[in-house]
């Protein structure tokens, strides 16, 4: 399938699966009478390989190291990524931050990492499912630079266009999406 074709069969998935109208209060509080939940979308056996191909295609000139997020919005993706791009020859390693460090066993921020293994030095992608103002991402971004990891830039599958672009520049990080949610928005 060709990318254009990729790209307008998952824009298909995401309208049916995880797209809707309708009152809602969104994680950085705001109401909105539309949303996005990427999850079903994500979690789908064609849109969970749509998603991986097009944001590994996305990605694959970066150089990059890893792959990660804040969790839940991440992980799935994050995986996904990391299984492709064994696939296609050129890994690229997942992990996912929490949003609260377990207050039990290794009690870890970052998690995917082996024993010895470190974000130290290492460029970074910071993906997300749906992105409103970036706050979700920079908290991932922090939990990152603070584990020593470079921020290469961070990617969202779907930009609902409400401040998030210019959070990334205020802060320094190139910000790039699949999908921008105007283009849900029509009809």
């Amino acid at each position: 399938m060709s990318k254009s074709a990729s790209r307008a069969r998952l824009a298909e998935i995401i309208r049916k699966r995880s797209f809707g109208r309708g009152e809602i209060t969104l994680a950085s509080g705001r109401k909105s009478d539309f949303y996005f939940n990427l999850k079903p979308t994500m979690l789908d056996p064609e849109g969970a390989a749509l998603l991986a191909e097009l944001t590994y295609e996305a990605l694959k000139d970066d150089r990059l190291d890893y792959v990660g997020g804040l969790e839940m919005g991440a992980v799935p993706l994050a995986g996904a990524i990391a299984q492709l791009s064994w696939i296609k020859g050129h890994p690229i390693a997942a992990f996912f931050v929490r949003k609260k460090p377990k207050e039990h066993g290794a009690r870890l921020a970052v998690e995917g990492l082996a024993k010895g293994e470190t974000l130290q030095g290492k460029r970074i992608v910071i993906v997300e499912d749906v992105t409103t103002t970036g706050g979700s991402a920079l908290k991932a971004v922090e939990a990152v630079r603070d584990a020593g990891g470079e921020i290469v830039l961070v990617l969202t599958m779907v930009d609902r266009e409400e401040g998030a672009t210019e959070a990334f520049a205020e802060a320094g990080l190139e910000f790039r999406s699949l999908y921008k949610a105007g283009e849900f928005l029509k009809g």
